[in-house]
């Protein structure tokens, strides 16, 4: 399999950059007239798959399916085997972090050969970046890619990502770290994670992989904000929008072409 930065170069090259993202909060299902469980989680996401057939990666919010247990799990599951059958690149929004055999068993569901494993896979490196290299080893085997966090929205994230540790910000030695393991591994295997809203964003020029962008849309995030965020290179800045869109719904019509809307605005920006 060719490695995940080739894959999603090529995708975001024919299908745009816009990571639209399916989060099945409950008020979402209440408002698209669903009930509010696993088989209203199961419609919305059939809808959601239908929609987003036609974009470059799709990101499920994993929190969303775990919070019906296992029947959620085996919708997500569904949905990754269904959007992946449609040719379109899954994120897994995970978030996973931890150390030693732990770290290795999540690398194992979600980048290994369960049926979770995803193209690619969110990551906290807050235990320490090196705590990830079971994942990152894992990813790297089987072609997949991992989006480590470096610096995100909410208020409280501030306090530990924007400390000082050897004359540079943590946020900023996350991007770092990740930009050396590019070095040694296929182009743009290891991404980041960079908040749409924040004011002062870490330096990625030299990061060598992608930047997600979260919270464009409903959560304060312009698009017209994004060219040249953190001094990204033209074709680096993937953003992610998921409530925004997912409130035209339930229409798979509607649907999509709200999220055509988004990737059109930020196509000639990124």
């Amino acid at each position: 399999m060719t490695g995940f930065g080739t894959r999603l170069a090529e995708a975001v090259e024919s299908r745009g950059p816009l990571c639209p993202g399916i989060d099945p909060h409950p008020e979402l299902l209440s408002a698209w007239g669903l009930t509010v469980d696993a088989d209203g989680l199961a419609r919305f996401c059939e809808t959601c798959v239908e929609a987003f057939s036609g974009f470059a990666i799709v990101k499920p919010q994993v929190a969303f399916f775990e919070a019906y247990g296992a029947a959620g799990y085996t919708v997500l599951e569904h949905t990754i085997r269904a959007l992946r059958d449609a040719g379109v690149l899954v994120l897994a929004d995970a978030k996973r972090g931890d150390i030693g055999s732990t770290m290795a068993a999540y690398a194992q569901a979600w980048a290994g050969d369960s049926p979770l494993a995803a193209d690619a896979v969110t990551a906290s490196p807050y235990l320490g970046f090196g705590s990830l290299q079971p994942l990152l080893d894992t990813a790297h085997a089987n072609n997949r890619g991992v989006f480590v966090l470096a610096a995100t929205s909410n208020p409280e994230g501030g306090t530990v990502q924007r400390a000082a540790t050897g004359g540079r910000t943590v946020a900023q030695a996350i991007v770092d770290a990740a930009a050396a393991v590019n070095r040694d591994h296929p182009p743009g295997a290891v991404g980041v994670v960079v908040g749409a809203t924040l004011a002062e964003p870490p330096d990625v020029s030299g990061l060598g992989g992608p930047v997600l962008v979260p919270g464009v849309g409903a959560q304060g995030g312009r698009p017209e904000a994004l060219g040249g965020l953190g001094g990204a290179h033209r074709g680096q800045i993937l953003p992610a929008v998921s409530r925004e869109v997912l409130r035209a719904g339930p229409g798979v019509d509607a649907v999509r072409a709200a999220a055509e809307k988004f990737r059109d605005a930020v196509a000639y920006l990124v």
